[in-house]
């Protein structure tokens, strides 16, 4: 690696769409909250140095976690949106890392990502001049559709990927391209978009479909089953 590796989780927002009183990542998954699987998972790889999460100012919830979650994990004050979340905690990793180290940027509400795919990414893009993302390959036909629902046009999905985390950049430039996007009044929806806009092109690293946004009810249950397919596979059972 050109750089020490950090990783940066937002987890300051509500999961409206989950339709529960509890925020998504501190739903019981396997045992464990969501996010604690998440923590445990980026922790737990040998090149990942730091994990700061960011939490929002009102959390009932992340205290009672403290105790249970690895040493390299610490927090930051969240914000309003997920790029004023990835911002707080960029500034906070300031304190321990330089400008050119690495940093991954994961989706709190990812418990799944495989170690695999994060030996991948940090072996396909140690050496890149800009980072890039976990993606995987659009499999289904795209319709685009009008207000209405009616179907405008099939949509040539012959390169397009879905967008996942991590997503790997600098954390000095990644921390100026979402400053720039602030401050145009632009709020990112994710950290490459950030960096698009400052005229970089960053790249796709093939991921397993299985790394699941939980996002809906009954997505929980997937990834449920997703995490017992993969302990099944790490102690030698049937692979996925």
């Amino acid at each position: 690696m050109n750089g020490a590796v950090y990783a940066v989780v937002p987890a300051a927002g509500a999961g409206k769409r989950m339709g529960s009183a509890v925020p998504k990542q501190y739903l019981e998954l396997a045992g464990r909250s969501v996010l604690e699987h998440t923590l445990w998972r980026l922790a737990g790889h040998a090149l990942i140095q730091k994990v700061v999460v960011a939490i929002s100012a009102g959390d009932e919830y992340f205290e009672d976690l403290r105790a249970k979650l690895p040493g390299k994990v610490s927090s930051a004050a969240g914000g309003a949106e997920r790029c004023h979340s990835v911002l707080s905690a960029l500034h906070a990793l300031a304190a321990h890392a330089g400008p050119d180290d690495w940093v991954l940027v994961h989706d709190a509400a990812r418990p799944c990502v495989r170690i695999t795919d994060l030996d991948r990414m940090l072996v396909t893009l140690g050496d890149d001049e800009v980072g890039g993302i976990l993606a995987a390959p659009v499999r289904d036909t795209l319709k685009r559709c009008d207000a209405h629902g009616a179907i405008i046009a099939t949509v040539d999905r012959t390169q397009l990927w879905h967008a996942l985390t991590p997503q790997m950049f600098r954390l000095g430039t990644l921390t100026g391209a979402i400053e720039t996007a602030l401050a145009d009044g632009v709020v990112v929806t994710d950290e490459a978009q950030a960096i698009e806009r400052i005229g970089l092109t960053p790249r796709v690293v093939a991921g397993s479909a299985d790394n699941l946004k939980i996002t809906h009810p009954e997505d929980l249950a997937l990834a449920g089953m997703i995490l017992a397919a993969q302990a099944q596979a790490a102690r030698g059972g049937p692979t996925q």
